[in-house]
């Protein structure tokens, strides 16, 4: 019998430097056979476009009656990481998923963002298992490929291989243990694949990197084919797997993070100059920006019509009152009123001075710290969780071009609905912080020095003098904020659930904040998914 696999038409194309990637859009009754792929290039990349897509997909395809834009994966893994912390809080009291996460209160009740990455997360990793059962090696000779064509999809099954392995580390990093297959796993009928332990997943994602990484990888070399993904892309996950391997498997491996770096300061990246023109509508074509990407997501207005990833962080920083405000404004048509920053985030590692909430300035020494807006805002959110006007605002991301002026863009532009800003997926700079907390760990510390001191250079502060934990959780708070890493960090460092680090809502409703059961540093299984897959087995504590 026919094996059949269906999939959901792309309602976009992955666009800009991956117009190569663009997605075919296929019909949902029609077997991804011979039909689809047979002898032809394109139709190769087209599958692999679809995996990309992966990343900025709006399709509601298992994932029952929620807002297509909230169930994009950035989205709502970026909610996830930084909600549930210090760095960022929802005004959006009405939505079912915010409270929980706002407060540390979720339970094993079913809740969208949770749901959201569970969902994303595994309905990518058995696209790409198909996708690699499509492009064996025997079945494309059955199709009559070509040796030269063969040989490039050997690197498109390396690609597809990597954001399998991405969308693992976000599942072992969120929930630990979960169901594990690979291209080899039976599927269709009735099987239900095994749970595999969060040590079993890391060492699956370690192998698969490290091959990646490696001389013998088909992986395109770092920095030739940028947004898609290349051996820097592949090392820079697995330095970040292996910064977090006591984690998630007991065992520290500071060694191993600490080499991965080393071979990626080899590779050609460079940081950019400026720190702002990362987050600028045009960092996908800015060569300074694209040099610090290790990898990126792509997002484009005019293809990529996501209400995820980038339009989610851009539109939901502003209130619509604040788009009218050409003094600072972000290229964004939408003020949706959603996400800011505790006022308590900004003082503790930005040391803010002189802030007057009637003009909407303030003094900052730290470059990276004056990419807030506070112009009618209150500073404290006292009782105001669920109001938008109180805490500050960030304009970290920002649709205009990092060679145009504000003024100049609003007299030639028109604001956009949706977001050009590519999602930094692992950066350069990302990379030297890992390797000073390895270097730290491995009793190195002076080797991390000068790498901290260009990112303190670029912010414009003094370089510190040595490495110790406390300066690398403010830095990586300072340098990586609104990046979706502040969740896993806080875990890292014994902050995130215990009474040793206190932020407002902490734990609970009451603004003084407060320690939360250490079983809630990785979430719950679906409950829709325990109903289902009976085999499954719910984390510890819920």
């Amino acid at each position: 019998m026919k094996r059949f696999i269906y999939i959901a038409a792309a309602a976009a194309t992955l666009a800009s430097c991956v117009g190569d990637l663009d997605t075919l859009p296929l019909n949902r009754t029609e077997p991804i056979s011979e039909y689809v792929y047979g002898a032809d290039e394109n139709a190769y990349l087209s599958g692999l476009g679809r995996l990309y897509f992966q990343f900025v997909s709006n399709d509601l395809t298992d994932l029952q009656q929620m807002d297509g834009g909230a169930s994009e994966i950035i989205r709502a893994f970026w909610s996830v990481q930084e909600t549930t912390t210090d760095e960022a809080k929802c005004s959006w009291e009405n939505d079912a998923w915010v409270r929980a996460l706002n407060t540390n209160t979720w339970s094993e009740v079913q809740n969208d963002a949770i749901y959201a990455v569970y969902v994303r997360t595994l309905q990518g990793i058995a696209y790409v298992n198909e996708y690699l059962r499509q492009t064996e090696p025997d079945r494309l000779a059955d199709r009559g490929v070509s040796a030269e064509l063969a040989s490039k999809i050997e690197t498109f099954r390396a690609e597809a291989r990597f954001i399998r392995a991405y969308l693992y580390w976000m599942a072992l990093d969120c929930f630990g243990s979960v169901p594990f297959t690979t291209e080899d796993s039976p599927f269709g009928g009735a099987y239900f694949p095994k749970q595999a332990s969060r040590a079993d997943i890391f060492n699956f994602c370690v192998s698969e990197l490290e091959y990646l990484r490696s001389e013998k990888s088909p992986m395109l070399p770092a920095r030739t084919a940028y947004p898609r993904a290349d051996k820097g892309a592949a090392a820079g996950l697995l330095a970040r797997i292996y910064l977090n391997s006591n984690v998630y498997t007991g065992v520290p491996m500071w060694a191993e993070a600490k080499a991965v770096c080393e071979d990626i300061f080899t590779m050609g990246y460079s940081l950019c100059p400026d720190y702002a023109s990362l987050f600028r509508g045009d960092n996908g074509q800015n060569p300074q920006a694209c040099a610090e990407m290790l990898w990126a997501i792509d997002y484009d207005a005019n293809n990529t019509e996501s209400y995820g990833g980038t339009t989610y962080i851009l539109s939901a920083s502003l209130a619509s009152t604040d788009i009218t405000d050409q003094s600072r404004p972000n290229g964004q048509t939408n003020g949706w009123a959603g996400l800011r920053v505790p006022y308590e985030f900004v003082s503790r590692y930005f040391s803010v001075s002189g802030q007057d909430y009637e003009t909407g300035t303030y003094n900052v020494t730290d470059k990276r710290g004056e990419l807030f807006y506070i112009k009618g805002r209150s500073e404290s959110m006292d009782g105001a969780l669920y109001s938008f006007m109180n805490g500050w605002s960030s304009l970290k991301f920002n649709n205009i071009p990092h060679d145009t002026t504000d003024g100049a863009y609003l007299a030639t532009s028109a604001t956009l609905n949706f977001s050009n800003v590519d999602f930094p997926m692992i950066r350069l700079a990302e990379i030297y912080l890992i390797y000073a907390e390895a270097c730290m760990n491995t009793g190195q510390p002076a080797a991390a020095l000068p790498k901290l001191a260009e990112l303190s250079a670029r912010a414009g502060i003094p370089a510190p003098p040595q490495v110790t934990q406390d300066y690398l959780v403010a830095e990586r708070a300072r340098e990586l904020m609104w990046e979706a890493h502040r969740r896993t960090d806080l875990i890292r460092y014994g902050l995130y659930a215990s009474d040793a680090y206190i932020w407002p809502y902490k734990g609970g409703d009451s603004y003084a904040g407060q320690s939360f059961p250490d079983y809630k540093t990785i979430f719950p299984l679906p409950p829709t998914e325990l109903a289902v897959n009976t085999d499954l087995i719910q984390n510890p504590g819920y």
